[in-house]
């Protein structure tokens, strides 16, 4: 019987979009597929970018992160938009930083490859939700991407501010809502944890 895949989005405010994300690639190796598994947004200085690309000839991982983070205008209470200050570039709604905008271009290419392409089985696109919602990349390119993908491509998509369009071409949606954090608290990522 062939593999039959679905669109899965991790979206909300809560912790661990990223984190099951990995754990569905885990899962995937161990049943013998080939995992694309592409990070938007971030560059390699997580941890898992020290055991995930060594992990299996099955995984393909990569990330198109540039050395600074963004943040959308009035994404963030100010409060919190002033401790990101000195590590963001900070830009107004509908202009976002063309460099970032281009290279997360190319990733959308390696995406379409991915799904389209019959290697991989299982596809992973962290923070492509955050991108889209930042509009860093459009519905339309998000939308062209789901109807090139293969049937028997399981598609995951993570981050934050999913769209009522990405959630209606969605097969799985799960809302990450967070309760209670100790961000809240002074504490910051911590290594191993939260990076």
């Amino acid at each position: 019987m062939a593999f039959t895949g679905y669109v899965q989005v991790y979206t909300g405010n809560g912790k661990g979009k990223t984190t099951a994300a990995i754990g569905l690639a885990l899962r995937a190796l161990g049943a013998g597929k080939k995992v694309f598994f592409l990070q938007f947004m971030k560059k390699a200085v997580y941890s898992e970018h020290k055991i995930l690309p060594s992990l299996s000839p099955n995984l393909t991982f990569k990330a198109l992160g540039k050395p600074f983070f963004v943040v959308q205008e009035g994404a963030m209470p100010e409060a919190e938009l002033a401790k990101w200050r000195q590590q963001a570039v900070i830009f107004p709604p509908g202009e976002p930083p063309q460099e970032y905008v281009d290279l997360l271009a190319e990733g959308l290419e390696l995406a379409r490859q991915a799904v389209s392409g019959g290697e991989y089985q299982v596809v992973i696109l962290d923070e492509l939700v955050v991108a889209l919602h930042f509009g860093l990349v459009t519905w339309p390119a998000v939308r062209s991407l789901l109807a090139a993908r293969d049937p028997g491509v399981e598609l995951v998509l993570t981050g934050r501010g999913a769209s009522d369009e990405l959630i209606r071409a969605a097969d799985l949606v799960t809302e990450m809502r967070e309760i209670k954090h100790y961000y809240t608290q002074g504490v910051l990522a911590r290594r191993g944890i939260e990076n």
